[in-house]
C-alpha cells in the first residue's frame, strides 16, 4: 500500500522567526484534524534545527529543500545529507526544476544527491517534469522517462522503494497555470507504467507519486481524486496554515 502524502515546499521564503511560527501553527492547526497522509513540510537548512524542535510529538516529518553532492570538504557554502539528517530531517527534495534551470544541476549530479541521501537515511523527494516547449512538442514524457533514466534508475529496488516521486510540469509552478486533472492522471499513469517496466508491477505500485505545479486549496481534491495522483508537492499554498490545512484534508 502505496503512501498518501502532501508535502510543503517553502523555497527561499521566511525568516528563521517567521518559519518557526508558521510550524507552530500547522502544529497547532493539525491537533483539529486527524491527516488522513504524511504531512512533510520542507524549509530552509536554517530552519531545519528549529522546526525539528516544534513539530516532535506531532503528525508533521521535516524535509529539506535540497543537499549538496558532496560528502564533505571544503564545499563552502553546501549542506551535506549527513548535516541534514543531523537536524531531525527525515526527507530531502531533490532535482526541483528551479535547482536545475537556476543552479544546472545534471543528471550526474541529481545520481549523487540521491545515493548520498540514501546513504545518510534521507527519504528523497525526486522531482520530475516537463517545460512548455516540451508538452507543446509532444515530447513530455520522454522527457520525464529521460529524467527518471539519468538520476534514480541506476538505484535497486530496495533503493528505489525509499524516493518519492514528484511530478511538477516546470510550466505550471508559480504561474497560475495547472495541469488539468486528466493531465495529471494521464503523466502520472505513465511514470508508474515507467517505474514498472524497470522495477516491476509491485514496486510501480508501491511507489508515491505527488503532483505539484500551482496545486492549491481550490483544486487539490479534484486533483487528489485521481488513481495514480497519491498526493502534492505544495509550493506558494504551504506558507499559510489554513490554506494548507485545506489541502491537507483533500488527500
Amino acid at each position: 500500500m502505496r503512501t498518501k502524502m502532501v508535502a510543503g515546499n517553502w523555497k527561499m521564503n521566511k525568516t528563521l522567526q517567521e518559519g518557526v511560527a508558521l510550524a507552530t501553527e500547522l502544529k497547532e492547526a493539525l491537533k483539529q484534524q486527524t491527516p488522513k497522509c504524511e504531512v512533510v513540510i520542507a524549509t530552509p537548512f536554517i530552519h531545519l534545527a528549529s522546526v525539528a524542535q516544534v513539530i516532535e510529538g506531532s503528525p508533521i516529518r521535516l524535509a529539506a529543500e535540497n543537499c549538496a553532492d558532496k560528502a564533505q570538504g571544503a564545499y563552502t557554502g553546501e549542506v551535506s545529507a549527513a548535516m541534514v539528517r543531523s537536524t531531525g530531517a527525515e526527507y530531502c527534495i531533490i532535482g526541483h526544476s528551479e535547482r536545475r534551470a537556476y543552479y544546472h544541476e545534471d543528471y550526474s549530479i541529481l545520481r549523487e544527491k540521491v545515493l548520498l541521501a540514501l546513504e545518510n537515511g534521507l527519504k528523497p523527494i525526486f522531482c520530475i517534469g516537463e517545460v512548455k516547449e516540451e508538452r507543446e512538442a509532444n515530447i513530455h514524457e520522454q522527457v520525464v522517462k529521460d529524467q527518471l533514466e539519468g538520476s534514480v534508475f541506476n538505484l535497486t529496488a530496495e533503493q528505489f522503494a525509499q524516493v518519492t516521486l514528484a511530478y511538477e510540469p516546470v510550466w505550471a509552478i508559480g504561474t497560475g497555470l495547472t495541469a488539468t486533472p486528466a493531465q495529471a492522471q494521464e503523466m502520472h499513469a505513465f511514470i508508474r507504467k515507467t517505474v514498472a517496466e524497470k522495477y516491476g508491477a509491485q514496486v510501480a505500485d508501491d511507489t508515491t507519486i505527488l503532483y505539484g505545479g500551482s496545486c492549491n486549496a481550490k483544486n487539490a481534491a479534484e486533483l487528489f481524486a485521481n488513481p495514480d495522483v497519491d498526493g502534492g508537492l505544495i509550493g506558494g499554498a504551504s506558507l499559510k496554515a489554513p490554506d494548507f490545512c485545506t489541502i491537507i484534508a483533500a488527500r
